[in-house]
């Protein structure tokens, strides 16, 4: 699985690397035409290297936005139909049946429950803290990677309003050199400046997007993981009361 997370952020990774050398097609005769051509050229008005670092932010985001989804949808599992076959072979006292159901099962929750069922001989006081320890554990993988995606959201904006700086400075610096303040003078570091603004924003207002819905994800996986934590906790209070009399 490691594998298929690598090629999928080594692919945007590369995707980003070539939005770098995108400015460089200034210098072709304008032959295209349509959102592709507008596209580039509000990319070129505003400024190759700024507008490269909004585009790279928008990519690595995008990469590890893409690792956290598929990562969590595979860490879904059907934990009624997981509780319902542990509870089965609790009832015929077959601890290592169970142990194999939770062991053959992908997701966290099945994970939680192994690590509970290992010590099911100990008592449920000891099951209990097994749980709540490894729970906590599978909660740090579920997160994992989440702060980057903040990271890029933050970013993109800050080098949005660099640009801007960036952009007003060049209409003073060319007011400075005419000597006037007529609109032809400062129309260009005005534009840079509204271009790579504008670009911060919506490359932000993506990333957000997509990591509202890993933060609805992670929500639901949680609370799946604490109600299937605590009917196994009741499951193995009933197999003792049934066989550790």
């Amino acid at each position: 699985m490691k594998k298929y997370f690598a090629k999928a952020f080594l692919g945007l990774c590369a995707l980003g690397t070539s939005t770098v050398a995108f400015a460089q097609d200034a210098a072709a005769p304008a032959v295209e035409s349509g959102m592709h051509q507008a596209l580039k050229t509000k990319f070129i008005e505003g400024g190759a290297d700024f507008m490269s670092l909004v585009a790279i932010a928008l990519i690595f985001g995008l990469a590890f936005c893409l690792e956290r989804i598929i990562y969590l949808n595979l860490a879904e599992t059907n934990s009624s139909k997981l509780l319902k076959g542990i509870e089965e072979a609790l009832d015929k006292g077959d601890v290592e049946a169970a142990k194999a159901i939770a062991r053959d099962t992908r997701g966290p929750i099945a994970s939680i429950a192994y690590q509970g069922l290992m010590r099911i001989d100990q008592g449920v006081d000891v099951v209990e803290r097994s749980i709540v320890s490894y729970g906590g554990v599978q909660g740090g993988l579920l997160e994992k990677n989440l702060s980057w995606v903040t990271l890029f959201i933050a970013m993109a904006p800050s080098l949005g309003f660099l640009g801007t700086v960036v952009g007003m400075i060049m209409a003073f610096d060319k007011i400075e050199q005419v000597g006037d303040i007529s609109p032809t003078v400062v129309a260009g570091g005005m534009k840079v400046a509204l271009i790579t603004t504008v670009g911060g924003l919506i490359v932000a207002l993506i990333l957000q997007i997509f990591y509202n819905y890993l933060l609805s994800k992670l929500e639901s996986l949680l609370n799946q993981m604490e109600d299937a934590s605590i009917s196994l906790i009741d499951l193995v209070i009933k197999y003792n009361l049934k066989f550790k009399k």
